[in-house]
């Protein structure tokens, strides 16, 4: 396999920005990173492939994820009233294809959190389809499988 570096760059320096948005709280700002068709996808199953058709702990398309946009920045959801200051780590970078504009990617993840018990870590894997876009990409798919997502996540007042 024939490792192309300059799209590995392009790729992490695109998926660095939306967790820096993230972690910066530019929600508006990322909502602008995702074609309208794309889908924000946080599984139960890690062995799922048919998100659509089993458990989620959240499964946005684009009206759904406007709608939890909404709820993040307008202090009236309990959860979001404390919204702490979070980190986001990535690494282990892969393509794993490039195929007619889209590029599927994956790597390791970790969101720490700060609240009022202390840092809370949530290790992920992440799994993107990113559409090209000019000279950049936009986000068609992010998958991110969270490590005992089967068990309860206390007050998750982010996106991962």
């Amino acid at each position: 396999m024939k490792l192309d570096t300059q799209l590995l760059a392009d790729v992490t320096a695109f998926l660095n920005i939306e967790a820096d948005m993230l972690d910066n709280k530019e929600y508006h700002q990322w909502l602008d990173l995702w074609l309208e068709s794309g889908l924000y996808i946080v599984p139960v199953d890690h062995n799922a492939t048919d998100y659509a058709n089993t458990l989620n702990v959240a499964y946005d398309n684009n009206k759904m994820r406007l709608a939890r946009i909404e709820r993040l920045t307008s202090g009236n959801a309990v959860s979001t009233q404390l919204s702490e200051k979070t980190v986001r780590t990535m690494s282990r970078f892969r393509i794993l294809d490039d195929v007619d504009g889209l590029v599927r990617v994956r790597c390791a993840y970790c969101l720490y959190e700060d609240n009022k018990n202390g840092v809370r870590c949530y290790p992920a894997n992440l799994q993107f389809k990113l559409a090209r876009d000019g000279g950049s990409f936009k986000i068609a798919e992010k998958v991110v499988k969270v490590m005992k997502s089967s068990q309860y996540l206390t007050t998750v007042s982010y996106l991962f």
